[in-house]
């Protein structure tokens, strides 16, 4: 049987809506949470999952 477990937003800690398996792995994945409507760029590797950066779009419109 496979283990599959939720992945939980970085910033407000709330459940999103993406389950990854025990063998998964995410490079530069944009996960996005529909409670705090924000969008985080990571990684995760056996369950692990790492911060690369956080995205504010109100930033990235600025930028530009």
């Amino acid at each position: 049987m496979v283990k599959m477990k939720w992945i939980f937003c970085p910033v407000c800690g709330n459940k999103t809506r993406n389950q990854i398996r025990e063998d998964t792995v995410l490079l530069n994945f944009p996960l996005y949470c529909p409670k705090c409507k924000q969008e985080t760029l990571i990684e995760t590797k056996k369950f692990q999952v790492t911060v690369i950066e956080v995205f504010d779009k109100k930033q990235e419109n600025k930028a530009e």
